[in-house]
């Protein structure tokens, strides 16, 4: 490819938006470019590096028994009915009616298509386990679309599905994508971390997450150095320091003036956070019981021991909740509680659905609020002063918490989760009838698994770890090109024989970047240490004095002369160093054992 020729263009600055250094060196190298919020479009050189992540991931599909397909994006609204996630999912799901008026759905994955597949095409457990997988296009409404390609709208993803006789069969299937997803990191040159994980929408019994840690990151995970537990911080659990035990007290009003906060609170009275007790008032959507196509909305009166805080998702799991969101002052008035100083006590459980941490029935003498304003209650207890709907683990855990395992203190740290998988067992066999006759004559469900890897999130991800002040810095693995040659000096000798290095390289299967624009060196320079392709190659006069063509590596700052009759022999050495580098990073790794 001529640069003279290519299809994009290098920027000196990145627009104001754009947040993360990768997502910057993406725009100014001319690798993508952005059409709207979330959606963006992949200009030559991001194609060709998503060609080799793309072959990259084919490879380790089809090593573990992966049969490729392709199918639709646009689905009939009547199989996401058959699921219930017609009802369940909000927004993030775009619903259009054809010229017909039968409702339709835009693909944000594609459970409920392959188990529709599944129950026209399989019939005996002859014919299973089965894996199949795509590359296609998904559209979720991401109402925060941010960093570029980390958070996006419309994107690119493999998505394969396991289909089993029995739950051995889906353990089987599970580990080998659990390795599988390391293999295509690690090909990638990319370091993740599996985390135990939400299943969220997906339903099922266990899920991992494959997250690449750096602090652009939305995802927080949990992780023990002592005994290898890691989780998202959504799911994570820890053991919850011990309360004092204490006989209960009787309760006691005292005035509170101007304090709304637990560390306001805490400071007044000179006691720890622990012996307080934190209200959180959130409005859950609830799907109804007698109709899963309608919702309701109830207020939830979340109480945790004042040094922790709340955990959405686990909250939401609880419940069972469609959505959460905070609840507004006026809506907090209307069961009877004063925002900043509310209390569950005298509350009643008609007025709003109050859900307790385990922690806290365990905690004696907490002071609480009044339901006044500038008073609080010292000692109340639970079971004696008031009960709850709901006792469960809703706690967040963070950084020092004891580790579930061990005990050993847990560290935190931003991620990006740029892979998944998911056991989703028979959630949807059930619900469209995916049976199949077993050897005794049986008829019994199809066992799935779902598995999931962004693409663009993880073209996103290798630029964010790869790169230096200059430019992107590519692993030879999935870099656009092998080889950037610049040539200098044009109208002479060294231009013929640039000419001609370019065509040998090709002649040799080494796929090059041709730099033949009438530039000065400095702008090619600058754009080959931005765009990032391993090696590069000068042909100029002086490089010709020098008995060569200048041999440079872009990830060192070290340059050399090569004989022209040498360089494809050094080149090839060369690149083939730089994939050895990646191949050692392929490695076995252990699958978790809770």
């Amino acid at each position: 490819m001529r640069m003279s020729r290519l299809f994009s263009q290098t920027l000196r600055e990145a627009p104001a938006e754009a947040e993360t250094p990768g997502y910057q060196l993406l725009l100014r190298a001319g690798y993508i470019r952005q059409l709207a919020a979330g959606i963006f479009s992949y200009l030559p050189l991001a194609r060709r590096t998503l060609d080799k992540i793309e072959a990259i991931v084919r490879a380790e599909m089809d090593a573990i028994g992966g049969q490729e397909v392709s199918m639709p994006v646009v689905h009939p609204a009547d199989l996401w009915r058959e699921t219930g996630r017609w009802f369940t999912i909000d927004a993030e799901m775009s619903r259009f009616n054809d010229r017909a008026g039968r409702d339709m759905v835009l693909a944000m994955t594609h459970e409920e298509v392959v188990a529709d597949l599944v129950r026209r095409e399989i019939r005996s457990y002859r014919q299973l386990p089965q894996l199949i997988y795509q590359i296609q296009t998904k559209w979720r409404d991401d109402p925060r679309p941010r960093a570029g390609l980390i958070r996006v709208r419309e994107f690119t993803m493999k998505d394969s599905y396991s289909l089993d006789t029995d739950l051995a069969g889906l353990d089987k299937q599970y580990r080998a994508h659990y390795q599988a997803y390391f293999n295509i990191y690690h090909r990638c040159g990319l370091t993740v971390h599996a985390v135990g994980a939400d299943v969220g929408m997906m339903g099922g019994s266990l899920a991992h997450e494959y997250m690449y840690l750096t602090p652009a990151g939305e995802d927080t995970v949990l992780f023990c150095d002592q005994c290898g537990y890691a989780a998202n911080r959504q799911i994570a659990r820890f053991i919850k320091p011990a309360a004092t035990p204490e006989a209960p007290l009787p309760v006691e009003e005292v005035a509170t003036p101007d304090t709304k906060t637990i560390e306001a609170l805490a400071a007044l009275l000179g006691a720890p956070k622990a012996k307080t007790a934190k209200a959180v008032f959130l409005v859950a959507t609830l799907q109804d019981a007698e109709d899963s196509a309608k919702t309701t909305e109830r207020l939830v009166f979340a109480v945790v021991r004042g040094d922790m805080d709340v955990n959405e998702t686990k909250l939401a799991n609880v419940l069972k909740a469609r959505a959460l969101r905070p609840a507004t002052d006026e809506e907090i008035q209307a069961v009877g509680a004063t925002p900043g100083y509310a209390s569950p006590l005298g509350l009643g459980h008609e007025r709003a659905m109050i859900v307790a941490d385990d922690a806290i029935p365990a905690s004696p003498n907490l002071v609480a609020g009044a339901n006044r304003a500038g008073y609080h209650l010292l000692n109340t207890n639970y079971g004696r002063d008031y009960t709850a709907h709901i006792v469960a683990d809703i706690a967040a855990a963070g950084d020092g918490d004891a580790c579930p395992r061990c005990q050993h203190p847990l560290r935190t740290s931003r991620a990006v989760e740029v892979g998944n998988i998911f056991k989703l067992g028979t959630r949807y066999s059930d619900a469209l009838g995916c049976l199949f006759n077993d050897a005794d004559g049986q008829l019994k469900p199809v066992i799935m698994g779902s598995y999931g890897i962004g693409i663009g999130r993880l073209l996103a991800c290798i630029a964010e770890a790869h790169h230096d002040a200059d430019g992107l810095i590519w692993p030879v693995s999935v870099a656009p090109f092998a080889v950037h040659l610049v040539g200098l000096d044009q109208g002479g000798e060294a231009g013929a024989l640039a000419e001609q290095v370019y065509r040998d390289l090709w002649a040799a299967g080494l796929e090059t970047l041709f730099d033949d624009r009438d530039e000065r060196p400095g702008v090619k320079f600058k754009d080959a240490d931005l765009i990032g392709i391993p090696l590069r190659l000068t042909v100029s006069s002086r490089a010709l004095q020098n008995g060569g063509v200048e041999f440079k590596p872009r990830r060192e700052n070290e340059r050399r002369i090569v004989p022209v009759e040498a360089l494809i022999g050094v080149v090839k050495a060369a690149l083939a160093a730089h994939q050895a580098e990646i191949d050692q990073r392929v490695v076995n790794v252990p699958f978790p054992e809770e």
